[in-house]
């Protein structure tokens, strides 16, 4: 079974979302050593780049969180700044 969903956000507080971001990284299970990034180039890049920050707090296990019987297996989300994407138009179409 799909689930598909869109979502449009105002962000009102970038340095929250870049600090949550790098909070969860560093909290994150990585063998830095094994990357081809330092964790502190990952750092400075989220605190830069609101939209990969805001993608990687997105936790598509939550959505259904405490929804007996269901479980999240698998997904694909991103964010981009600007109007919906033609690549993410099942069906919906724009308010008005």
């Amino acid at each position: 079974m799909q689930v598909y969903c869109r979502v449009g956000v105002v962000v009102d507080d970038p340095a929250a979302v870049a600090e949550l971001a790098v909070q969860r990284l560093r909290e994150a299970d990585i063998d830095w050593p094994s990357e081809q990034d330092t964790v502190e180039n990952a750092v400075a890049e989220l605190r830069t780049d609101l939209v990969q920050a805001l993608a990687s707090v997105v936790d598509p296990d939550r959505m259904l969180d405490g929804v007996p019987g269901v479980e999240v297996r698998r997904g694909r989300w991103w964010a981009e700044r600007g109007a919906p994407s033609p690549r993410f138009q099942p069906g919906f179409k724009e308010p008005g």
